[in-house]
């Protein structure tokens, strides 16, 4: 089996991850389209390999600092992009375009907290995969790494278990940030969020790779804390408006009834 040096890029507002063998390159994720060029400049000055070294681009969902590069990779390097197996889109129909607009939104607002200079992010809404892959399953061309669907935070989440290492990416599964761990934003099944972190936990992995934070040997009490602390209701940006729309009103009548 040939070997796996895992390297961790700064992307935009996330760490992107490569895997780099010495006739192939994986990438963890899609990262932000403002990160393509900083990844084919590590390929191609750093390791000093022509960019069509990159085989396969992994997209663990659809978020832009997740997906927002895909298809510009595959443009400019002929890779294979590789996503879960879904039969809609996640932005799907009207609604879905308006989340797509506001998740692209989120990142600039993420930018600004972290910083940084606003960059070009548009990206399609819908993805054009060229494999898809379900829980289990090996990523193409890459036998050592395991595919395990981990939804919660979206409905179609990935994440990649280097099986040698037992190494594992989560992507937005688990967060930390200012040395303390968060839940990611949006929960769209708190449940399954919930099982999706015991299934990983479960695992015994010697590495956490995460999409915001670093690398992290993250130990049973830390997974058990997660678990426990997860969100146990709903959380997107529909149900937050609604949410606050509703504590309002009930300010309100709160109000109206301390002025009697």
């Amino acid at each position: 089996m040939s070997l796996c040096n895992i390297v961790r890029l700064d992307g935009y507002i996330q760490s992107s991850y490569l895997a780099v063998y010495p006739d192939k390159i994986l990438l963890l994720d899609g990262c932000c389209r403002a990160d393509v060029s900083i990844v084919l400049d590590y390929i191609k000055h750093t390791l000093e390999r022509p960019v069509s070294d990159l085989k396969v681009v992994m997209v663990t969902h659809m978020h832009p600092d997740h997906a927002g590069g895909a298809h510009k990779f595959r443009k400019e390097t002929g890779c294979l992009i590789v996503s879960a197996d879904k039969v809609k889109q996640w932005y799907d129909g009207v609604g879905g375009r308006v989340m797509h607009l506001a998740d692209i939104g989120l990142a600039y607002y993420v930018a600004r907290r972290q910083g940084r200079s606003p960059k070009y992010l548009w990206y399609a809404a819908h993805l054009k995969p060229d494999l898809t892959v379900i829980d289990g399953d090996s990523i193409p061309k890459f036998d050592d790494w395991q595919v395990l669907e981990t939804p919660g935070h979206t409905d179609r989440d990935l994440s990649l278990f280097h099986t040698p290492s037992r190494q594992i990416y989560t992507a937005d599964l688990i967060i930390k940030l200012h040395h303390k761990f968060v839940a990611p934003f949006p929960i769209y099944d708190p449940k399954v969020y919930s099982q999706s972190l015991q299934k990983v936990k479960d695992l015994q992995p010697s590495n956490v790779l995460m999409a915001h934070g670093c690398e992290l040997d993250i130990d049973t009490a830390t997974f058990d804390m997660l678990i426990a602390q997860a969100p146990k209701h709903r959380r997107t940006i529909k149900d937050t408006i609604k949410h606050k729309l509703l504590w309002g009103q009930n300010d309100g009548v709160l109000m109206r009834k301390n002025k009697r």
